[in-house]
């Protein structure tokens, strides 16, 4: 089982390297295709959110594999490897297992419990599965993944009441601005993380809030959300007016660039009064050089920290039960692997017995002659594969479910004995 994941999160780099590897939803299809490209890697998937980017790889090569996931990320991200290494993690075979499980479940997240990352991990999978970076092991692991994490979820309470980013960031603002209602508030982005702003914004009293976006479209389907709050849509090209009619302003879109920094922000920004800048993005939407001015805050996700502490011990019973659970699925994925040692004696003796119905079968139908054969041939061959199937049906059910690996090895050499299968097993790994 040689799954590897290569990756960096939150708890091992600050965003201004996370968002150097941060890979755009578009980007997707060209990392997977260059990744598949190296030597050494045989199945790969992508893991990128404003958090963490973890590359996920099935290895011929274990070490030479991981290494090769290191270049590549240094490269898309013009770090210098040495550099670069200092806030990676690399996790094999078991412990990449559980890790992408608690990863599913939010166990890894900022926010302890949230539930935006298992979107994430089916987007993920399914962008995989679309440009065809997995295969068997990361379809299977991926699926029991998810599976995991919905059944966390259902069987625990650790996301009940969990905060997200968003709201993460509306708290944060409550902290140095103490009243929302008089206040204008100005969101830059339309999708799930603004639509959550916007949500956490009214319930904190919010009364007024621009929502600026590129897409018209995709404003308008973010206000129907909201049809009783006094939403103002903004285009994109108006940003600025809104900006400097604001006293804070949340920014959560796909922008790989900056869209606020100090050349547009100099004409906007008031003297009267601090502008207050909310940025959960990654790559960030406001740019660093905003820090330097006068009458201006920038936040940005790792700036949540202190307000996710808070509810972070509350959460940590809920967290070991989940643990428990996670185990458990665990376990389940790893019979499954010792399982695959079975699949070249299946296919061997499988191939073995498929062959002498063939000749078996070619025999009986010249003895009945070639106007019985002409029609009947399907029948008599319906008839034979039914039989074998049935017949080496129940065998190869019990020999994949045999959870008792040195019995299941035992079982394996009995049946290449028997049926002199060693030549054929000899081949399969040459």
């Amino acid at each position: 089982m040689n799954i590897a994941v290569v990756g960096l999160s939150h708890k091992t780099a600050p965003v201004e390297v996370r968002e150097k590897l941060s890979i755009q939803e578009t980007k997707v299809e060209e990392a997977i295709i260059h990744l598949r490209s190296y030597p050494h890697i045989e199945e790969v998937a992508v893991i990128s959110t404003c958090n963490r980017l973890e590359v996920y790889a099935v290895l011929t090569d274990t070490e030479k594999g991981v290494i090769e996931i290191i270049q590549f990320l240094s490269e898309t991200s013009h770090i210098p490897l040495g550099y670069l290494r200092r806030h990676l993690f690399i996790l094999l075979y078991q412990d990449a297992v559980r890790h992408l499980f608690r990863v599913a479940a939010g166990l890894e997240s900022l926010v302890l419990g949230e539930g935006q990352i298992l979107a994430q991990v089916k987007t993920t999978y399914k962008l995989a599965q679309k440009y065809k970076g997995i295969g068997r092991l990361l379809d299977r692991l991926f699926k029991q993944a998810i599976t995991s994490g919905k059944r966390v979820r259902s069987q625990t309470n650790i996301g009940t009441g969990a905060v997200s980013i968003s709201s993460a960031a509306v708290e944060l603002s409550i902290t140095k601005i103490d009243n929302l209602t008089n206040r204008q508030v100005t969101v830059i982005g339309a999708g799930k993380m603004a639509r959550l702003l916007v949500k956490h914004l009214l319930a904190k009293g919010a009364a007024s809030i621009n929502v600026v976006n590129r897409s018209k479209l995709r404003a308008e389907e973010l206000a129907q959300k909201f049809p009783t709050a006094q939403l103002t849509l903004v285009p994109f090209e108006e940003m600025m007016t809104a900006v400097k009619n604001s006293h804070i302003i949340f920014t959560s879109t796909a922008a790989s660039q900056p869209i606020l920094h100090r050349e547009n922000l100099q004409e906007v920004v008031s003297t009267q009064e601090k502008l207050m800048l909310f940025d959960i993005s990654v790559p960030r939407n406001v740019a660093t050089n905003v820090q330097e001015m006068d009458f201006v805050e920038v936040y940005n996700v790792d700036d949540l920290k202190a307000v996710v502490a808070k509810n972070h011990s509350s959460r940590q019973r809920m967290a070991l039960e989940a643990e428990k659970l996670l185990e458990e699925e665990l376990e389940t994925f790893e019979l499954w692997c010792h399982s695959l040692e079975a699949v070249p004696t299946i296919s061997c003796l499988r191939t073995k017995i498929e062959g002498i119905r063939e000749q078996e079968l070619e025999k009986a139908l010249s003895r009945l002659g070639v106007e019985f054969a002409e029609k009947h041939q399907e029948v008599v061959e319906a008839l034979t594969r039914g039989i074998v199937n049935k017949i080496l049906h129940e065998p190869m059910v019990q020999l994949r479910a045999q959870q008792d690996i040195e019995a299941r090895q035992r079982c394996l050499q009995s049946l290449q004995m028997l049926f002199d299968l060693e030549i054929e097993i000899e081949k399969q790994f040459s």
